[in-house]
């Protein structure tokens, strides 16, 4: 317990510090004096981002425990797609088989005009995927995926303490807590999203900036579409100011859908805010039958606005890093909010149980991570745009060169993602 500190007319206590502790079979390093004592990992916030870090580290033999403000573990109704260079790392902990059981493989993916339904483009997805990339293109229910994470996190020896608030981080090694206590690690790390506290205790708030899009979320029962009316496809619908993403979940038995929208009214930034079905079907309506009847099947949906941020200045500082979308945030047009997190979480995995100096393991992750990262960024901002191509003469330069392309040379298209897909985070 750390000791009071004294200041005229008041008594200000420090912080409660509490060693976390962890499995028996935690990596071991030793002290000056030549004492075993085993490498401790906090982690903030038990989303995907950290869960899966979690598991990858306690299976490297460190003694892992999340901390999350949530009182229990839960995700937005709502879908997320797992490109092939997170599948591979799902692979690596053990979590492939339960998304394999629980999700979707997409046989393309497509790009098509929402009204006349002309196909832009078609990258074959399914076994040409597998065969090229080295693992499945897959699609899952996030509630799915975090319960699939959970399990192997556990069995991994992962503690999660649910139902305490996290205020910020002490470089020197310490995760500090609403209630005013403080746990103490080898190493601490921010898995706290967007809204990270984490990163704000280190380099302050950050600068969000309103990209003038909304987006609504949903699913709906496959029963309740005409048969055959989804394509087996991971499906994006563009238009004038708008598109629509559409693909199947848990077997086949949900379709997923993302509408997006152009405006300039200022939307919540929020997972959990309900959505209009009504203005939702409003926004798609004259869109190809393929695309409006999933709309017009739909009972509820989640509306949310789009917002930007930029990088902090650095992902770490002394003993504490950032992860996932506390360090990188990603807008969602291609598909690796989730994924990138999981390369941070194999990268971190691989630099930190056997690191005699952690900060120089947590400089050498920021240092083979932020690049590859920031291209991604780079590339989800650039789809925001070719997404909502507006007059025909527009689409027409805009997409013309892509569906000739994806005609004529669809092993081209594919070759244009080996960058993303084919890439294997070092184990």
């Amino acid at each position: 317990m750390g000791r009071p500190s004294l200041s005229p007319g008041r008594f200000q206590a420090s912080p409660r510090r509490i060693i976390a502790h962890g499995p028996a079979n935690a990596q071991e390093s030793r002290d000056g004096g030549g004492r075993r004592m085993k490498r401790r990992v906090v982690i903030a916030g038990a989303g995907l981002a950290g869960l899966f870090a979690a598991a990858a580290l306690a299976q490297r033999g460190c003694a892992v425990t999340v901390i999350e403000r949530a009182p229990g573990l839960g995700e937005a109704g709502a879908g997320i797609q797992i490109s092939p260079n997170g599948a591979r790392l799902l692979a690596r902990i053990g979590a492939l088989d339960a998304v394999r059981r629980d999700g979707f493989a997409p046989q393309a993916a497509e790009m098509r005009l929402g009204r006349g339904g002309a196909r832009i483009l078609s990258l074959p997805l399914g076994g040409r995927a597998e065969a090229r990339w080295g693992a499945p293109y897959l699609q899952v229910h996030r509630a799915d995926l975090l319960t699939a994470l959970e399990s192997v996190a556990r069995a991994s020896g992962v503690a999660i303490r649910l139902g305490e608030a996290v205020t910020g981080a002490d470089p020197a090694g310490a995760l500090l807590l609403a209630h005013g206590g403080a746990v103490e690690a080898d190493v601490i790390l921010g898995a706290d999203g967007v809204r990270s506290d984490v990163r704000a205790g280190l380099f302050g708030p950050v600068e969000t900036r309103f990209l003038g899009q909304v987006a609504w979320r949903g699913t709906v029962a496959a029963a309740d579409l005409p048969p055959g009316l989804v394509a087996p496809n991971a499906t994006v619908w563009v238009g004038p100011g708008r598109h629509l993403v559409t693909y199947y979940l848990r077997g086949g038995a949900l379709v997923n859908f993302v509408a997006v929208e152009e405006r300039r009214a200022w939307a919540e930034e929020s997972w959990s805010a309900p959505g209009d079905v009504a203005e939702l079907r409003a926004a798609f309506a004259g869109w190809r039958p393929e695309a409006a009847g999933v709309l017009a099947a739909a009972r509820e949906c989640l509306l949310w606005g789009l917002f930007d941020r930029p990088s902090p200045p650095a992902w770490r500082k002394g003993r504490v890093a950032l992860l996932g979308d506390a360090c990188h945030p990603m807008l969602p047009f291609m598909a690796q909010g989730a994924v990138q997190a999981f390369e941070d979480g194999a990268a971190l995995a691989r630099l930190l149980p056997g690191a005699a100096d952690i900060p120089a393991a947590l400089a050498a992750y920021e240092a083979a991570r932020r690049p590859r990262a920031s291209r991604v960024q780079a590339a989800a901002r650039a789809n925001a745009a070719l997404f909502h191509a507006g007059n025909p003469a527009s689409q027409a330069l805009r997409y013309g060169p892509i569906a000739l392309g994806s005609r004529l040379a669809p092993g081209v298209a594919m070759g244009r993602l080996d960058w993303l897909y084919g890439h294997v985070e070092p184990a």
